[in-house]
């Protein structure tokens, strides 16, 4: 079975994760033979030559029994940037944006991300900062 076919699926769940210029889809959908699956997409604003507003959209199907593989990755690597980070060897964006902003926190602009396309319409009204994770 294509993983193109299981795209357009009823979500189970949908969460919204709004970052800046990106915001991030996590979908929760099951296939004809009621396996649970994930979908993870990122969506990011882009203007074209004539100021029109366009999003660039990216898609990482992720299936349960990879779930926990998937996990122990993304711990590792987010692990390893808070000890590279404390390095002071790297730019850290986030402090450079709240410095230039004048913030003592992420705050992001949720009203200037608005997705036009069909994927926020079938997102639930869930939405999570990535600081609250």
């Amino acid at each position: 079975m294509s993983d193109y076919g299981n795209e357009n699926r009823e979500e189970l769940y949908s969460v919204r994760v709004r970052a800046g210029k990106r915001t991030y889809f996590f979908d929760v959908k099951e296939t004809r033979g009621k396996d649970l699956y994930m979908t993870i997409t990122e969506s990011k604003r882009n203007f074209d030559n004539d100021g029109n507003i366009h999003y660039q959209k990216h898609k990482l199907f992720l299936y349960r029994e990879d779930f926990e593989k998937f996990e122990d990755g993304f711990i590792d690597a987010t692990d390893k940037i808070k000890e590279l980070m404390t390095t002071g060897e790297y730019r850290d964006p986030i402090a450079e944006r709240n410095a230039a902003e004048g913030n003592s926190e992420n705050d992001y602009d949720s009203d200037s991300e608005k997705n036009a396309e069909d994927t926020s319409e079938t997102t639930s009204e869930d939405e999570v900062e990535f600081d609250d994770l």
